[in-house]
């Protein structure tokens, strides 16, 4: 599955970087070459020679190698892979990265290569939800970096938590997926996001907080899985992925013209918080006080109902249409019922009432609701959300190929 596929690994200094060598081997059984970067730290705790063994080729370990300089250069090294994978990332290989530091051939590389790069995160759960850390993270998804874990569990500190990098087999299919070779590979998913802006003149407009984190962590985790992705985004302020067909609308109908157009898909996510109404009698110059006292009227009609269209349509509707609820009350009971009243199979409930934090938080709490019931999530990262439920797609379309049907009640 990964036959002829070139793979630049860059080996971090961590107990995990043991896993690294079954990474190797089974990435060779599957076709793949491996190009090994052992760092200083990672010579630690496996040595050059099991690592290039593995590989069948030499490992490469110093910046300042005149031998390997004049055999190949570490620019070339990092533009003859097809992908650059780092397993283990550990704490100090991300925040070089993170602040383009080159101090060394590993983050050398990954400053000087124009290659997509997928991270394998490991380190100490306490280092993982480090301030730092997490800010690191946010930097390297805003710059495309890819991920994959980190898992939770025991650690060899003896701490439990999340920090432990994914297993090689997850890494191998994280590494497949990026190739087009995932279980949406092959698969149009059409994602809205963010809010949507109506005017009232040409510098006020109608909004909500949403933030586009949710449907941005969506795009990426679909797209992450092999998925062509469109992604329909309003005004938000979440940098919009990479790798994935960007369409930017400001207003409902807007949206629903890009969605429109962006038919026929596999599956829709509709995760934007969509105005319920737009103004009718909006100014084309800018409202001023005539110090009457009075305010402007403002005359409003409801926007087009873009989950119900969609849901709706006799032709090109999605196998699978999944819609959001942003509920502030009896959460699961008003999802539930949109469900039913906008004819979408699966609805993401969601209570954003403000002690929440939810609305334009980095977090989210779900209750995935379908024709069998309801499943309550727990509060988790918004990345992982998306994660989980773009797993949950693909899942639902892998079944509507083998029987002929979506499952729309997993």
């Amino acid at each position: 599955m990964l036959t002829g596929k070139r793979i630049l690994l860059i080996i971090g200094g961590g107990i995990a970087a043991y896993k690294s060598l079954d990474l190797i081997r089974r990435l060779k059984e599957r076709g793949a070459s491996v190009t090994p970067v052992l760092t200083r730290a990672g010579e630690e705790f496996v040595t050059p020679l099991s690592v290039g063994a593995l590989a069948g080729v030499k490992c490469y370990r110093h910046l300042f190698d005149l031998t390997d300089e004049a055999e190949m250069g570490h620019i070339e090294l990092s533009r003859a892979a097809d992908l650059v994978v780092v397993a283990p990332a550990t704490a100090d290989l991300m925040a070089k990265m993170a602040g383009g530091q080159a101090d060394d051939l590993a983050s050398t590389l990954l400053l000087a290569t124009d290659k997509h790069v997928l991270i394998a995160p490991a380190m100490n759960v306490r280092m993982w939800l480090h301030p730092a850390t997490q800010r690191n993270i946010a930097t390297l998804r805003a710059d495309d970096v890819r991920f994959v874990g980190p898992n939770e569990g025991d650690m060899a500190c003896g701490e439990y938590g999340p920090g432990r990098m994914a297993e090689p087999m997850e890494i191998v299919a994280g590494i497949a997926a990026m190739m087009g070779d995932g279980p949406l590979a092959g698969r149009h998913v059409l994602v809205t996001s963010g809010p949507t802006h109506e005017p009232i003149d040409p510098v006020r407009y109608i909004a909500n907080r949403s933030s586009g984190a949710q449907g941005t962590a969506l795009a990426r985790a679909l797209r992450d899985l092999g998925a062509k992705v469109t992604f329909v985004t309003g005004p938000a302020r979440e940098r919009s992925p990479g790798g994935v067909d960007i369409v930017r609308v400001e207003t409902a109908r807007e949206m629903l013209a890009a969605v429109t157009a962006a038919l026929p898909a596999d599956a829709a996510v509709f995760a934007a918080a969509v105005a319920d109404w737009h103004v009718t009698n909006a100014s084309g110059s800018k409202m001023k006080k005539d110090g009457s006292g009075k305010a402007p009227a403002i005359e409003f009609a409801e926007n087009p109902d873009i989950l119900a269209h969609v849901a709706g349509l006799k032709k090109n509707r999605p196998a699978l249409v999944v819609g959001f609820a942003a509920e502030t009350d009896d959460v699961v009971d008003n999802a539930a019922a949109k469900r039913k009243r906008k004819g979408c199979d699966w609805i993401v409930a969601n209570d954003v009432s403000p002690e929440t934090g939810i609305m334009g938080g980095a977090e989210n709490a779900v209750t995935l609701i379908s024709a069998t019931g309801a499943e309550e999530w727990p509060r988790l990262p918004k990345d992982e959300v998306a994660r989980r439920l773009a797993a949950r797609i693909a899942k639902a379309l892998g079944q509507e190929t083998a029987e002929g049907t979506t499952d729309k009640g997993d």
